[in-house]
């Protein structure tokens, strides 16, 4: 009677042992896989800088990389024996234009990259009565923005460069230089990717131009910019650049202007697209004499094409 038990107990014990056994060859397998992985994965960073460092000595020399982006809005409206208004008969038509543009330069141990940023706008207004007689005709021009950079390296290493680089800034149908920002200094340009320029100039001297007996003085500090433009995904294109000038003679000289730009390709080179532009500027708050130094913003929102 008891030889079914017995037997039934030495299955079991047979079984367990049979899968613990099973158990401990598969967690020895797989450490075995993680180790050769690691192996693979080692030569595969291997093999991909070697294609990277390929990638670089294929690169012809010298040669010029150019490109145009820009972004246009446009609205139009209309009213007609619009009875509400003083005036039921009235049009108008805005126009926002913006651009940027750059040429670059390379040779195996320099670099010259020029950049520009154009924002103009536009809007007329025109009312007339119920008998077609214009009562009223305004045209006016939006705040605009004109920026241009010249940099210009020597290479010390793939990643460093000794530079010096100048930057204009201003507008350009109203108050043109006046104020007028004109950067001129050297140092160090950090290039950690091939779509991000990190330059730091502790030597900089920024001009300022304006009108004779105005608030405005230039002064010597810090400059330092930073430049980042990237396919963020297929037919998605971010730009973002930040200019700021650090006076070392009193904070009040100090300012910055950071301009960031998206577009979306919907179709070949169309698209839409929205650039913000930030600014901050003491010197120009005092001169309009307005008690705060407020965030100075402006935005462009339309179609967008590149070249």
């Amino acid at each position: 009677m008891y030889r079914p038990f017995l037997t039934l107990t030495l299955l079991c014990v047979l079984t367990f042992s049979a899968a613990a056994q099973t158990e401990q060859e598969l967690k020895d397998l797989k450490a075995q896989k993680q180790t050769e992985l690691g192996a693979l994965e080692s030569q595969v960073a291997a093999l991909k800088g070697e294609i990277a460092s390929i990638d670089q000595q294929l690169l012809v020399f010298p040669r010029w990389e150019t490109g145009v982006f820009g972004i246009v809005g446009a609205n139009l409206n209309g009213f007609n024996d619009w009875l509400s208004r003083d005036q039921p008969n009235s049009s108008s038509i805005g126009l926002s234009f913006s651009a940027n543009a750059f040429a670059n330069y390379f040779t195996p141990k320099t670099f010259w990259r020029n950049g520009g940023n154009l924002n103009v706008g536009f809007a007329k207004l025109k009312e007339k009565d119920r008998d077609g007689n214009i009562v009223a005709e305004t045209e006016l021009r939006s705040p605009d923005v004109v920026n241009v950079s010249s940099l210009f390296g020597f290479k010390l290493s793939e990643k460093m460069a000794i530079s010096t680089l100048g930057e204009y800034r201003s507008t350009f149908l109203e108050n043109f230089n006046n104020p007028g920002y004109l950067d001129l200094g050297m140092g160090m340009t950090w290039t950690p990717i091939s779509n991000l320029i990190v330059v730091a100039h502790p030597l900089n001297y920024n001009f300022v131009f304006a009108e004779e007996g105005s608030t405005f003085q230039s002064s010597l500090g810090a400059k330092i910019l930073v430049d980042y433009t990237k396919e963020v995904f297929t037919g998605v294109n971010w730009k973002s650049n930040l200019s700021y000038f650090l006076s070392y003679e009193d904070s009040d000289y100090s300012n910055w202007t950071w301009v960031n730009g998206i577009a979306f390709q919907a179709f070949k080179k169309v698209g839409v697209g929205l650039e913000l532009g930030l600014r901050s500027n003491k010197q120009e708050a005092i001169a309009k004499e307005v008690s705060d130094n407020p965030l100075q913003t402006y935005y462009v929102v339309g179609l967008t094409y590149s070249l």
